[in-house]
């Protein structure tokens, strides 16, 4: 199985960790911007990453990706079967797939991605706002439904928190990080599933690469 991107990118991020956690066999082929490997294209039609090639098989978007591997492998189960806890699983993912990198994006993009890795100046304008008018109401947010300790649905890991914390490395990455003594739950629960041993690795890789793009 290959998995196409890079895990600078949250959705990328978010398919490698739960590929991880699954213990899946697969390989990692760096796809961004212009670096298009081989076979990209015909897995990602619209540049999309992460994708997907599993033998013939080919599949792009992040949702897809895990609902895939997660349905070739059951077992541990990190998509709830009982009705309301899928459900809320569903709406994490949401939240954080689209709510949550709104502000994430431009944070990211903005302060990293176009002044280090594309080598043009961002909008700041655009990052500062987004820092300043939409994440306190993401902070205030997880921080209203995040556990004193433990995870959000089922008191097990699952998806749900893959999905939202990997958008908060993202902000994090780009200045825009949660304050412990302004929002200590969440700063809390984020900071206890980037431990898992799934995230830590791949977050001190790419503390490396920022590292050496002069972004950390």
């Amino acid at each position: 199985m290959i998995i196409y991107g890079g895990t600078l990118s949250p959705f990328v991020r978010k398919t490698v960790v739960f590929a991880i956690e699954k213990g899946v066999d697969f390989e990692l082929v760096p796809a961004f911007g212009d670096m298009v490997p081989d076979g990209f294209r015909e897995a990602s039609p619209f540049g999309k990453i992460p994708a997907l090639r599993d033998g013939d098989f080919t599949l792009a978007d992040s949702t897809a990706v895990v609902t895939y591997i997660d349905t070739l492998n059951p077992e541990p189960n990190l998509i709830p079967t009982e009705a309301k806890a899928r459900a809320k699983t569903v709406w994490f993912e949401e939240f954080a797939d689209t709510i949550a990198f709104s502000c994430g994006g431009k944070v990211f993009f903005n302060r990293i991605v176009a002044p280090h890795i594309l080598k043009r100046p961002g909008d700041a304008a655009v990052a500062d706002e987004a820092e300043r008018v939409e994440f306190p109401r993401l902070a205030d947010y997880l921080e209203s439904v995040a556990p004193a300790a433990g995870y959000l649905v089922e008191d097990r890991f699952t998806l749900a928190d893959i999905a939202v914390a990997t958008q908060f490395v993202s902000m994090r990455y780009g200045g825009c990080g949660l304050n412990p003594t302004t929002h200590p739950k969440a700063y809390g629960y984020v900071e206890s599933i980037l431990a898992r041993p799934s995230f830590a690795t791949l977050l001190e890789k790419e503390r490396r690469t920022l590292a050496k793009l002069g972004a950390a």
